[in-house]
Formats: structure tokens, C-alpha cells, sequence
């Protein structure tokens, strides 16, 4: 869970909530695998192309989360296995602050149990004032 050393731009926590994807093709059902403030890894049957924008509703316990992301990596033809699954990663391009902050605030109490680098945790954190200071909408 590297700081953007791995392309991120943000620690990712191993979650599966349900989400609805929202193509120029219709919709499909997913789940996602891991998920950040910046983006997620969406495991689903028909993944979107390379460099399309997507409506995306991540549906996590006490709320959805809405967002509109850009598919940055994609296995459509791969094998579907535990290595490469079947799916897409996507970053967010438009996501309010508050389900910023909510993905933040699940991510910061998953990551305080396992052995994470400091920085990640105080980005997370940073990230949660930021939000908790930004006027509501």
C-alpha cells in the first residue's frame, strides 16, 4: 500500500462493497477488491476500456458513494484468477469530499491495525481534517 509509489496516489485497504458501474453501454454489477480516497480496483464481468470515464456507486454500509472515474488499467481478455482477476482499476476524476472522506475515515481504521508506514496513516488522516474543513455543499 505504497504512497503513490505504485501509481495510486494513495493507500488502498483490501474492501468488498457491491458497486454499480455506469458505462455508454448500460450498467454492470461489480465488487470492489480494494479501494482509496483516489480510486479503486472494481472485480466485475465486463470490465470498461482503457481511458473510458465511468459513473460509479460504491455501495458501502451507511451510504452510497457516487463518483465519476477514469479506468486506468483494465483485464478484459486476461486470465480470471487470484493473481489478475477480471476487472478494471479506476481513479476518481469527480468525488465529493464528504465520500472522500468516508472512504478516508474506513480506510485510516483498517490500516491502524496492520503494520502500515506512518506517512500513509497521516495522509489519510490529513486528508479527513482537510475534508472535515471544506464548507458543505
Amino acid at each position: 500500500m505504497a504512497l503513490g509509489g505504485d501509481g495510486r496516489g494513495g493507500p488502498r485497504i483490501k474492501i468488498k462493497w457491491p458497486v454499480t458501474v455506469k458505462t455508454e453501454e448500460g450498467s454492470m454489477d461489480g465488487v470492489t477488491l480494494d479501494l482509496g480516497p483516489d480510486g479503486a480496483f472494481v472485480s466485475c464481468a465486463k470490465p470498461a476500456r482503457l481511458n473510458e470515464v465511468v459513473d460509479i456507486i460504491i455501495n458501502a454500509p451507511d451510504q452510497p458513494i457516487e463518483a465519476r472515474a477514469e479506468v486506468i488499467w483494465s483485464n478484459i481478455y486476461g486470465p480470471d484468477d487470484d493473481i489478475t482477476p477480471r476487472g478494471m482499476g479506476v481513479r476518481f476524476i469527480e468525488i465529493s469530499g464528504e465520500h472522500r472522506r468516508v472512504i478516508a475515515k474506513v480506510a485510516l481504521e483498517q490500516l491502524k491495525s496492520e503494520k502500515v508506514d506512518p506517512r500513509e496513516l497521516e495522509a489519510l488522516q490529513t486528508l479527513i481534517i482537510d475534508s472535515d474543513e471544506l464548507p458543505p455543499k
